[in-house]
């Protein structure tokens, strides 16, 4: 496994580009299987989930007819392989994303039960249950998720707990199902309105995305799927928190500052400079950092996603932070990797109470998941000396050349092959 080294202690400096949004992607990619055609995605980021997904579809009878400059045409012409199997799914949570369409447009549907990061049970119950009240008949077995339908209908349904995948496999389900399907308490995330959004200009009716309230008139067929993907705020919202974290000064480029509204707000209340523009957003770390709290909700509030990368900025802020989980039950792994760098955090069930320090100082260090890797990068930045970071893997999943991007911004940073 490949390992990455940082010497620490070097504000960054310049400008980096936001590439297409990770969560944005994979969705759209699943949804190509309920149509049949070539369907042309542009601003494809080339990180592994994707690369997944994409391995996941062609096992699923899609053809790659051509993938390159962050441009894949996909034709799903042939998708009618209704397995989608362990080795795949079990490394990606997002690949179960497949469930919906598979049964709307197959009728059946044979899904290792999902995988990803090791940050909590996120378990698929919300899918299984909306696919049985919509008439899906759906049984495990061996570790899959086996199921079959003659006919989707139209449902009322209301997610106990928000759900951004469960609301998307739904919605896309509920597109080629008979009737009005009504989903309440829905995900409000850029990523599922521009999903719905996707699917209604692919000939899906579809209203209320960005509510808390999607109704979704099903309808025969869809035509294939073209668009463009949008910036990753988690990427983008990750690269302003390194500037704030090297003391540095940093444009980032190619982004949507509305998206990142909960995080622009807390940088400045921890006395970050923050400069809006209409697609960028340049971060000064001039003043001393002041300790602030924050709570993880989804969205429009601060992104769980972000959680541990603001943490490793809250260690070296002037106070006491108080930081709450409440989206994933085992998103705190890497305050351990934090404390071996000296940090001052104490756990109390979901809540981390982080005591602020002059300075972290370098060490080997171990990436549990895909934003507990960022963390680590983003500590290994502003600690004196050198730090190691061992599983980097989960770093490709989410972000596209982070290395090389953080180097151009002036780190001193390499990628180390064992």
């Amino acid at each position: 496994m490949d390992k990455i080294v940082i010497e620490g202690g070097r504000p960054l400096e310049g400008t980096v580009k936001v590439s297409g949004a990770k969560n944005a992607v994979l969705p759209i990619l699943a949804a190509t299987l309920l149509t049949r055609g070539r369907n042309i995605i542009e601003g494809v980021p080339n990180v592994r989930d994707v690369k997944t997904m994409i391995r996941l579809l062609q096992d699923l009878g899609a053809e790659v007819a051509s993938y390159e400059d962050e441009k894949i045409i996909l034709d799903t012409s042939s998708a009618n392989n209704p397995e989608a199997p362990y080795d795949l799914v079990s490394t990606m949570r997002a690949s179960c994303l497949v469930l919906g369409p598979l049964l709307a447009k197959l009728g059946r549907a044979r899904v290792s039960l999902p995988g990803g990061c090791a940050i909590g049970a996120r378990p698929i119950d919300f899918h299984i249950k909306g696919l049985e009240a919509m008439g899906a008949k759906i049984w495990l077995d061996h570790g899959y998720v086996h199921g079959t339908a003659d006919c989707l209908k139209g449902i009322q349904f209301y997610f106990d707990t928000v759900s951004v995948t469960g609301t998307a496999n739904l919605m896309m389900a509920a597109c080629l199902a008979e009737g009005e399907t009504v989903l309440e308490n829905a995900a409000k995330e850029p990523e599922v309105v521009f999903l719905a959004d996707v699917l209604s200009q692919a000939g899906a009716k579809i209203k209320g995305q960005g509510t808390d309230m999607i109704t979704i008139q099903g309808v025969a067929s869809l035509q294939p799927i073209e668009c463009r993907i949008f910036p990753d705020r988690i990427e983008a919202g990750t690269y302003m928190i390194a500037a704030a974290i090297t003391r540095g000064d940093v444009l980032v480029e190619n982004c949507i500052p509305q998206h990142l509204e909960p995080v622009i707000l807390k940088l400045q209340e921890a006395q970050v400079d923050v400069d809006v523009k209409e697609t960028s957003i340049r971060v000064q770390g001039r003043r001393p950092l002041l300790a602030v709290n924050a709570k993880t909700n989804p969205y429009p509030a601060f992104p769980t996603d972000i959680q541990a990368q603001f943490m490793a900025l809250m260690t070296l802020a002037r106070g006491q932070s108080i930081i709450m989980e409440t989206v994933f039950e085992n998103r705190f792994m890497h305050v351990a990797e934090l404390k071996r760098m000296g940090a001052d955090i104490t756990l109390d069930g979901h809540t981390a109470v982080i005591n602020g320090i002059e300075g972290l100082s370098g060490a080997p260090l171990m990436a549990t998941d895909l934003r507990a890797s960022a963390s680590l990068v983003l500590a290994a930045l502003a600690a004196k000396g050198q730090s190691v970071i061992s599983r980097v893997y989960h770093i490709d999943r989410g972000y596209v050349g982070m290395e090389k991007k953080l180097s151009s911004l002036g780190a001193r940073i390499q990628r180390l092959a064992n």
